[in-house]
């Protein structure tokens, strides 16, 4: 998502994108070859890259049919490169550290790229927590509250906002607020 604004209007003249990471990406998310299905898309990392990319984003809903048929994304998966960094395998198999490292480098046709952009810790890591939080509670948000009447949502949310409340309440109490 970070290369986004500079990529999106020259999807067209990019060559080559190399993506390194640690070997255990490499060994379950590495995927070439036909994406059947959502399960199959989340599961790929050259999939997870070619979406915010193109799109600059990457939701639940980016993993369904009616966007992964938009050829741009098989097109840019073609052009990837992933591979070991040695480095990001030792740290993340550091029980001190526990890194889940990935660096992206996109190269363009004219001999031009971007900056190599690397991350230690995707959004959700524990050690990102509090810059996660408030992601997780927007995609909560956006997934839950246009399912469900309005008063549903605002009695939902409002639970959900008070902790104590929330705790006390009955799990089948709970789950019935997210029926519509």
């Amino acid at each position: 998502m970070t290369l986004h604004a500079e990529v999106k209007d020259r999807i067209e003249e990019i060559e080559r994108i190399v993506i390194e990471t640690q070997e255990a990406a490499v060994r379950i998310i590495d995927k070439t070859g036909p994406l059947d299905n959502p399960a199959d898309r989340d599961h790929c990392i050259q999939y997870m890259l070619a979406v915010p990319l193109i799109f600059g984003r990457l939701t639940a809903a980016d993993y369904e049919d009616d966007v992964a048929n938009d050829p741009r994304i098989d097109a840019l998966r073609d052009k990837m490169e992933v591979r070991e960094n040695k480095q990001y395998t030792q740290d993340y198999f550091d029980p001190e550290l526990r890194y889940i490292g990935n660096s992206v480098q996109v190269f363009f046709k004219d001999g031009t790229s971007t900056d190599c952009i690397a991350v230690d810790f995707p959004i959700g890591h524990r050690r990102r927590r509090e810059e996660g939080i408030p992601v997780l509670k927007q995609k909560f948000v956006d997934s839950v509250s246009p399912k469900l009447a309005a008063n549903q949502w605002d009695e939902l949310n409002a639970l959900c906002k008070d902790r104590e409340k929330l705790a006390a309440t009955a799990v089948d109490d709970f789950m019935a607020l997210l029926v519509a």
